[in-house]
């Protein structure tokens, strides 16, 4: 086991570039530079999109899973179906969502398994957590 920096960005929209020089992205793109040329080897980028699970905001509970999971299923069953997705910005409407539970996963397995390392699309994320999912 190597050492090995994961960070959390996002997803790769296919935005007009125009749109990617926002403050957000551009920052995002900067730490995943960063942690790419500091550990070439091992360094890890997730790029999940929407992240669902519970979430508690004062006191509450949100499940986001209960719109997210469903959501998941819907667009990852018909993602190679749609002529849509080559069209530009498509991805914020048809980028499936990614459970908090793969995105740890995926994370897990980047400390554990020396040839995971690199940037990692929705897909590759969900990949990654089944690895490590028993």
């Amino acid at each position: 086991m190597s050492l090995c920096l994961v960070t959390n960005s996002v997803h790769d929209y296919n935005l007009p570039s125009f749109l990617l020089t926002s403050g957000y992205v551009t920052g995002k793109r900067k730490a995943e530079s960063e942690v790419l040329a500091k550990y070439p080897g091992s360094g890890v980028v997730l790029r999940p999109g929407f992240i669902y699970g519970k979430r508690k905001v004062n006191g509450f509970e949100i499940p986001l899973d209960t719109v997210g999971e469903p959501l998941e299923k819907l667009l990852s069953s018909v993602e190679n179906f749609t002529p849509l997705s080559s069209l530009p910005a498509s991805d914020l409407v048809l980028a499936p969502p990614v459970s908090v539970d793969d995105v740890a996963y995926a994370a897990i397995n980047a400390v554990v398994d020396d040839s995971f390392f690199g940037v990692f699309t929705i897909e590759q994320i969900k990949e990654a957590a089944a690895k490590v999912r028993l």
